[in-house]
């Protein structure tokens, strides 16, 4: 491997960007004309043009990416996270061409892909899962059988799914067709599978999930747990580790359980294996993203370990040179996705030109950006323009100097969740961990971020 070429854009691009220069990797960076500008394309080796600003005509566009890679000379391609990342037909025809994809088999996106598929693995490796029969539905009365004997509330979810999408709860069997038909289109339409299953829906857990780190010599290893329970309509906001509500008996529990499903899956990259962790401290298995996630970094600061330079390393065949007592946890770590949105207008999207961004520095920050001052936001994108991420000896530290650090963070006129955070790390169910997946959602429901002072929010 001497050439990688990212297919992506924003700060997972410059941090791939990053880790290949440090290994001495050549890059090529890919642009729509909407990013002619973005610092991933100043600070690659080379960049290439792949169309217009929407996804379908650029980023997500494999024959142009595929011409990326043969105009470049590029011999390895780095997914990042989103767009490509998870398509085992792109990760297939990388390695038909002789490419290295640096991300886990197509077979193993494949596989793991199938949410009921997954789930079969998870159940042979003895990890928990949902209540529910391991079987994709096409029509609605096999469907509606199976949830009568789950027992109410179900979710419907698509078997291809995954990042929140193609999920919809069901509370009893009124309209069911209905539902199921609304579901199966919004299915195909998201990710060309139109298979559905359904499973016991879990009222109000948190979302717990374990870094794997695996490579093509069988050797499978966890870099502990996250806890990403501050969400809103299951989008990630706030990520922290440890998790501050598990013990370390159910810490050993989960790590283990998602060691054992990767071993069974016979993955070989960084992926991560997500649960549920409901009121009555049981664990579910979820899915496996069989990519880099967007909350990493997290567990680079945990740990000290650098999951990209790890993640390229295992892509060109190489043993971990870790073992599993190797990895220890060094202090709390808190991740802020900064995203452009407005939380008084529901998280209304307010991409444009960005005057001032300044971010803050100093003690225990790390800093996850593509944005600078003059940056203009292009409004086809995902929102998130930093990540801000900070460390403490323990939670209550960590959490000062979020104040600290949100308080020096300035981007302006673009609204951002900044205000959002400083709102929620003052906030009661926050600091004594109770919440839970849908509390956001709740807030939002009642007003409540509404009627908070116009400085605040």
């Amino acid at each position: 491997m001497k050439r990688v070429l990212i297919a992506n854009r924003g700060e997972i691009a410059v941090r791939i960007i990053r880790a290949c220069r440090d290994l001495g990797l050549e890059t090529v960076a890919v642009y729509s004309t909407a990013d002619k500008d973005a610092l991933h394309v100043l600070l690659a080796d080379q960049a290439v043009c792949i169309g217009p600003g929407p996804a379908p005509e650029s980023y997500i566009n494999i024959p142009r990416i595929l011409s990326a890679i043969e105009i470049s000379g590029a011999d390895a391609v780095h997914p990042g996270y989103g767009f490509l990342s998870e398509n085992a037909d792109f990760a297939r025809q990388c390695e038909k061409g002789g490419i290295t994809f640096i991300g886990p088999s197509s077979e193993a996106i494949d596989r793991l892909g199938n949410k009921v598929e997954a789930k079969k693995i998870a159940t042979e490796a003895k990890a928990p899962v949902v209540p529910g029969r391991i079987e994709a539905f096409f029509e609605p009365n096999e469907a509606l059988e199976e949830s009568r004997n789950i027992g109410y509330p179900v979710v419907l979810k698509a078997r291809s799914g995954g990042g929140g999408k193609g999920i919809h709860i069901l509370f009893d069997e009124h309209h069911f067709s209905e539902k199921f038909y609304q579901a199966q289109q919004e299915a195909k339409k998201s990710f060309g599978d139109d298979a559905l299953y359904v499973e016991k829906f879990i009222q109000n857990p948190r979302h717990i999930e374990v870094q794997i780190l695996a490579d093509h010599h069988g050797n499978v290893l966890h870099l502990f747990e996250r806890d990403c329970t501050t969400q809103r309509r299951r989008q990630k906001l706030i990520e922290e580790a440890p998790s501050p509500v598990l013990t370390p008996q159910e810490r050993n529990y989960v790590t283990q359980a998602a060691v054992r499903l990767c071993k069974k899956a016979g993955y070989n990259s960084v992926g991560t294996v997500e649960f549920l962790f409901d009121q009555t401290r049981t664990f579910y298995f979820m899915e496996v993203n069989t990519r880099i996630q967007v909350e990493h970094c997290v567990t680079e600061e945990l740990t000290g370990i650098d999951l990209i330079k790890e993640q390229i390393k295992v892509a060109c065949g190489q043993k971990l040179s870790l073992i599993q007592d190797d990895i220890e946890m060094r202090g709390n770590v808190i991740e802020f996705r900064i995203n452009a949105e407005d939380p008084k207008k529901n998280f209304l999207p307010s991409p444009g030109k960005m005057e001032l961004f300044q971010p803050p520095l100093g003690p225990n920050i790390r800093m996850d950006t593509h944005s600078f001052a003059g940056y203009t936001i292009p409004p086809y994108y995902d929102s998130m323009i930093a990540k801000l991420i900070v460390k403490g000896k323990n939670r209550e530290e960590a959490l000062l100097v979020a104040k600290r650090a949100l308080r020096e963070f300035f981007v302006a006129p673009n609204k951002t969740t900044i205000p959002f955070h400083q709102f929620l790390i003052e906030n009661e169910e926050f600091v004594e961990n109770r919440l839970t997946i849908n509390t956001i959602d709740r807030w939002i429901e009642e007003g409540l971020l509404r009627e908070q002072e116009p400085a605040l929010l």
